[in-house]
């Protein structure tokens, strides 16, 4: 059985008429206490100010807590994490602390945020155990805490493959796999890495596959690991009240200073830049900066490390323009982006979905700007098509550009030598800044507390003093070392 949910129909959707075997669909925008959920979960989710479901939970959790395996299209943005982290939730036994439940994301990045929306929605019961295993840090700690016990793990293929290689991870008691993003691991060459971790999972499994896309590939893998699954597809839509596009047609050498032309006549906060090479994105940047935008590159050749910070300093509004490609970006949810630029234009008319629809999330609207040259017409008008909208042709030459300067972000963001392992909280990071130093909550924004580096977004006018005041004083009774990242 395929479900094909339209998002504009989420007001006025009926129930689906049940067939032999199948469980009913709930039609979106109705609220969670209508599924099989326990009352103290219903209770976390009303705290949560989860009100009413979005169109891919109001497909698919019906499906999945009726114990069938499932095949989901839906983006990230869309609510999926909440519809796979209910069912497998729903069928921990708390009692046991054994790896029950097992999640699969292609990025370390996707893996936290996955990571840490199952442990707010696990709040409903006492001592369920959330762990996350990726790459990029020490296997030591990750089996110092698999020997304390678990019941829900999250991780990357290649990390996973390593601790069930190792013995360090058991999945005996395993009753839920969850596919992430399956799309975005198989072009990432993760397919033997999943099949290998798919064969140490008990075959009495429910096993919850959720893509952005659906290419050949996911087929395959399907029939491979799922047994009978039913399929639900999110047809994605945006209001064109809420994503204006434009294009604008120009030829390609010009392409990176068109880029700078747009954000000097739109002048939006924050800025997702698409390239379709690592180079032209290494060429945007210099192109920028040199110009005065606080601008900064996010590609799959960084190391983890540089990755995280990049994507902190862009969350937490120290920077005003990130440059990247498809992959580099794929699976970013970033709050208040006001403006994408495709500075290419993509041949795939689902990709061109998945970049625009960052923008324009909740109740903000977005600019979605497309530099094109002559030979792309055909490539937009095959995307207009396919989504049913006029392209709005705009000619780059009638831009009025601010002369000034770029304003510089609003905050910046501190990095400090010290994390969870030196026992960090953001409490006593929030505590040093307006106790001894002297600063209000005010001028503290977001605190990123990683194992070894703590992350703090300052108002920009305060951001050297505050380093000064910081490395003058103590933080968990000690001295530590400060300073300013710059875009």
């Amino acid at each position: 059985m395929t479900e094909i949910i339209d998002p504009s129909s989420a007001s006025t959707a009926s129930p689906q008429t049940e067939s032999p075997g199948h469980a009913a669909a709930t039609p979106p925008g109705l609220p969670f206490d209508g599924l099989p959920l326990s009352p103290a979960m219903l209770d976390t989710l009303c705290q949560l100010d989860y009100r009413t479901m979005t169109p891919i939970q109001a497909a698919s959790l019906p499906l999945a807590l009726a114990g069938h395996d499932l095949i989901a299209q839906a983006k990230t943005g869309s609510g999926k994490t909440a519809a796979f982290a209910l069912p497998l939730l729903a069928r921990l036994d708390v009692r046991t602390l054994a790896v029950q439940a097992l999640v699969l994301c292609p990025t370390r990045e996707l893996a936290d945020q996955v990571t840490q929306e199952i442990r707010r929605l696990a709040r409903f019961e006492a001592n369920i155990k959330v762990l996350a295993l990726c790459g990029g840090t020490p296997m030591r700690p990750q089996r110092d805490s698999l020997e304390h016990g678990a019941h829900v793990v999250v991780g990357t293929p290649g990390r996973i493959m390593d601790h069930l290689e190792r013995g360090s991870l058991v999945l005996d008691a395993l009753n839920t796999l969850v596919l992430d993003e399956a799309d975005r691991m198989l072009d990432m060459g993760f397919h033997d890495d999943i099949a290998f971790v798919a064969s140490r999972c008990p075959s009495a499994r429910q096993t919850l596959l959720f893509s952005a896309t659906y290419p050949e590939g996911i087929a395959s893998l399907a029939a491979r690991f799922l047994r009978r699954p039913q399929e639900v597809k999110l047809l994605e839509q945006h209001a064109g009240s809420k994503i204006r596009q434009r294009f604008y047609e120009i030829e390609h050498p010009a392409r990176l200073q068109a880029v700078a032309r747009l954000l000097r006549h739109y002048r939006p906060a924050s800025t997702l830049a698409f390239c379709n090479t690592r180079q032209q994105c290494r060429d945007l940047v210099e192109l920028l900066r040199a110009q005065g935008f606080a601008a900064l590159a996010l590609n799959g050749e960084m190391e983890q490390r540089e990755r995280d910070q990049v994507l902190i300093q862009f969350a937490n509004r120290s920077c005003s323009v990130l440059v990247a490609t498809d992959v580099a970006a794929r699976g970013l949810d970033i709050a208040q982006l006001e403006a994408v630029i495709n500075v290419d234009v993509t041949p795939d008319p689902e990709i061109h979905i998945h970049r625009i629809g960052r923008t324009g999330r909740g109740e903000e609207d977005g600019w979605a700007l497309s530099l094109c040259s002559s030979a792309d017409r055909r490539r937009v008008a095959a995307i207009a098509q396919v989504l049913g909208f006029e392209p709005e042709w705009h000619a780059i030459d009638e831009l009025v550009e601010d002369d000034s300067r770029p304003a510089q972000p609003p905050m910046t963001t501190l990095l400090i030598l010290g994390g969870r392992k030196d026992k960090i909280r953001p409490a006593d990071v929030l505590g040093a800044l307006t106790g001894e130093a002297g600063f209000t909550r005010e001028q503290v924004g977001k605190i990123t507390v990683t194992d070894q580096t703590t992350y703090v977004a300052v108002e920009r006018a305060i951001a050297r003093e505050a380093v000064r005041r910081l490395s003058a004083g103590r933080l968990k009774g000690r001295k530590v070392k400060v300073r300013a990242l710059e875009a």
